[in-house]
Parts: C-alpha cells; sequence; structure tokens
C-alpha cells in the first residue's frame, strides 16, 4: 500500500500527465483489434492483390500495441489505487477479467477445430494441451500454444505479464530506467541463450520437419513478448514524467545491442525489436496527443472478446460465403466479421464479463482509496480491452 501511494504521489513537473482520460488508450486498443482481424479475416478471404493482401498482413503489429496498451494500461491502474493487498487485489482482477470468457473459448474452439494433428500440434490436442491452456501456462509448451483457442499466444503472454507486473512495479517503482534496462537483459538472454538451447531441445522432441513450427513458438513465446511490456511501462512514467534524453540513449544502445546479438547468433529477432520500438513510439505520440475517434474507441472498449470470437465468426463466415476471392470479397467480409464480432461482443458483456467484473468488485472494493485524479480513467481494462 505504501509503494503505490508512494507512486501516486511521485510526480514530476517536467512534463503532463496526458493519463486523465481513458480514450487515447480505448482509441489505440480499437485499432489494436482492427489490425488482428485484418490479418485473419486476408488468410481466410485473400484479394489476391499482393500491395493490399500485404497491407492486411502487417495487421500483426496490433497485438503488440496490445502490449504496449496493456503495460502503460497496468501501470495507470496500479498508480492510481492506494489499497490494502494490492498484489491479491489485482490477481483478482486481472483473472476475473480474463479467464471466465478464455474458459468459455475452449471447449467452443475443441467443437470448431476438433482434436486432430494441426500445424500447431503436430501430434494432435489431448488433456496436456488443454490442462495447459485452461492455466494459461501454454505459451510454455510449443504444441499448447494457439493449439486449442486460435491466437492464444497472445493471452498467455497477458497473463504471465499479470503474474509478475506487482513485482517489477513495486521493485521498480516509476524509475523506468530500471525497466528498460530490465528490458535489454531479457532480450539479450533470449536472443543469445535460450531461443538457441529451446530451438535445438524442441527440434529434437518434434523430428524432423517441425523447425519453422518449433521456431515460431520461441519466437512467440512470453520471453521474447516481454520486453515489450516493460518497455511499455518505461513509456507510461515517460508520458506521466517527462521523456528525458538519456532515456532516447537506452533505447539506442538497445538497438546497437540487438543488432549485434542478432548478427552473433542468427536469432532473427532484431527486426522484430525494432518494429516494436517503432510501435511503442506510436503509442506514445496517440496517448501525448490524446488522439481520438469515437467508433474505435467502442471496438477497443469491446476488443478482447472480439479479439476471442473473431475466429469463431471468420469460420462460420467462410462456411457459407458466396463470393468468389478478390478485392470485394476481402471488404465485404472484413466488415461483416468486425460487425459481427462486435455484435458478440456486446452479447457476452451482459452475459459473461459484467458479472465476472461485478464479482471482482465484490471481492476487491474494501480497502481501496484513490488520490484526487480523474477517476473516469479507471474503466475496466487490459491489454485485450
Amino acid at each position: 500500500m505504501q509503494g503505490q501511494a508512494r507512486l501516486a504521489a511521485d510526480r514530476t513537473d517536467t512534463g503532463a500527465t496526458p493519463f486523465g482520460r481513458s480514450h487515447s488508450l480505448d482509441f489505440l486498443r480499437g485499432l489494436a483489434i482492427v489490425g488482428v482481424m485484418a490479418i485473419h479475416v486476408s488468410q481466410s478471404f485473400p484479394s489476391n492483390i499482393h500491395a493490399v493482401d500485404y497491407a492486411f498482413m502487417c495487421g500483426w503489429t496490433g497485438v503488440n500495441v496490445f502490449y504496449f496498451v496493456s503495460a502503460m494500461t497496468m501501470c495507470l491502474m496500479w498508480t492510481q489505487r492506494t489499497e490494502t493487498n494490492p498484489t491479491r487485489k489485482f490477481y483478482i482482477r486481472r483473472f476475473l477479467r480474463i479467464a471466465p470468457l478464455f474458459w468459455l473459448a475452449i471447449p467452443v474452439y475443441l467443437v470448431i477445430n476438433g482434436t486432430g494433428p494441426g500445424y500447431n500440434a503436430p501430434n494432435g490436442i489431448g488433456p496436456l494441451q488443454v490442462i495447459l491452456t485452461a492455466t494459461f501456462l501454454h505459451g510454455f509448451w510449443p504444441d499448447s500454444v494457439n493449439s486449442v483457442v486460435p491466437g492464444d499466444w497472445s493471452i498467455a503472454a497477458e497473463m504471465m505479464f499479470y503474474l509478475v507486473f506487482p513485482f517489477v512495479i513495486s521493485a521498480f517503482g516509476s524509475r523506468r530506467h530500471l525497466y528498460l534496462a530490465l528490458a535489454i537483459v531479457l532480450h539479450l538472454v533470449n536472443v543469445c541463450l535460450f531461443k538457441p538451447f529451446a530451438f535445438a531441445l524442441f527440434s529434437a522432441y518434434y523430428g524432423p520437419g517441425h523447425e519453422a513450427f518449433v521456431w515460431n513458438a520461441l519466437h512467440i513465446s512470453f520471453l521474447n513478448q516481454l520486453p515489450a511490456f516493460l518497455v511499455g511501462c518505461a513509456l507510461f512514467f515517460a508520458l506521466r514524467d517527462g521523456f528525458a534524453k538519456s532515456d532516447a540513449a537506452i533505447l539506442a544502445a538497445f538497438i546497437a545491442l540487438s543488432f549485434i546479438a542478432n548478427r552473433a547468433t542468427g536469432a532473427h529477432e532484431f527486426n522484430y525489436l525494432v518494429i516494436n520500438l517503432v510501435l511503442g513510439t506510436f503509442v506514445f505520440w496517440c496517448i501525448r496527443l490524446a488522439a481520438r475517434f469515437q467508433p474505435l474507441e467502442a471496438l477497443g472498449r469491446n476488443s478482447y472478446s472480439m479479439y476471442l470470437s473473431h475466429f469463431a465468426v471468420i469460420f462460420g463466415l467462410h462456411q457459407v460465403w458466396p463470393f468468389p476471392d478478390g478485392l470485394s470479397s476481402l471488404l465485404l467480409a472484413y466488415v461483416v466479421t468486425a460487425a459481427l464480432s462486435y455484435l458478440v461482443a456486446r452479447a457476452t458483456w451482459h452475459l459473461v464479463e459484467r458479472h465476472a467484473q461485478d464479482l471482482a468488485h465484490r471481492l476487491t472494493s474494501r480497502g481501496v482509496s484513490r488520490p484526487p485524479l480523474q477517476p473516469t480513467i479507471a474503466a475496466p481494462a487490459t491489454g485485450m480491452r
């Protein structure tokens, strides 16, 4: 509790605090889900126009935008609240925000996709994959990632970030250089040590012909995503307290060290890091400039459910779609997917999410006080919403 109060009060006068309202965060979540839906719609309904399909494929960056927004939202919520047992209450809120809808998605997608062998599960889906997914540990075993619930790799990364976040922010506070330093260390450990070791281990386990599958599973692993979350925490405090030249110097050193490590190991994560840093800069300026657009904000407020449901929507559309592949088909499929996913999200809000959040509020409402900040930003938020 003392750490939370200190973080809430420990502000400098060097920069404005752009977190008075949640509109920009919802705007960014909306952009993120628009991108995520774009890549998956284009995979099922290609336009067969290279430039268009490539532009839609770039929507994968939406997940990384979610990561930055998630980190900033968690920092914001942590610094706003002053309460007893903050870590326990943080876990209750995050668990009840993510788990109910995710657990509902597990049987739905087992029915839709079955349990047979596939790219993400070369040996099929069994009890191990289901148990790991239900306990949010699926990110640590290659054939559990994306095998039970499509796109669940990002949910695994989010939940692991939630697990470590209270300890990191309690230890580092508002010292954003520590977040960046830890991001650098973890990136280098992943590139130089973990990824080469794990690739050799899992390639031998799954056998010849599965090297691309293993490589992709390690690329989307939590250790490779955690630096983006940590940079997001640093960006939050930079926005709150003011960006300094030393921040730019550390980020430049991060890029240089990553380039050297990539050349030495051939891990091929340098480009991914640079893209993440560019996306982080984009997120930073969207918040700094208070970007708003109500339609995107509406999508952003429902982005978690849309993320989980749009795969099923695309599957259903693909079964009945009457139009041949082409630009018109792609654009129409995208609009229909977005509209149906939004309607599903509104339904799941009333049927599932609202009740889970009410329960979270009842379990955590005692011993809560707030510093005199804008209360409207405290809307339920996660990297996916």
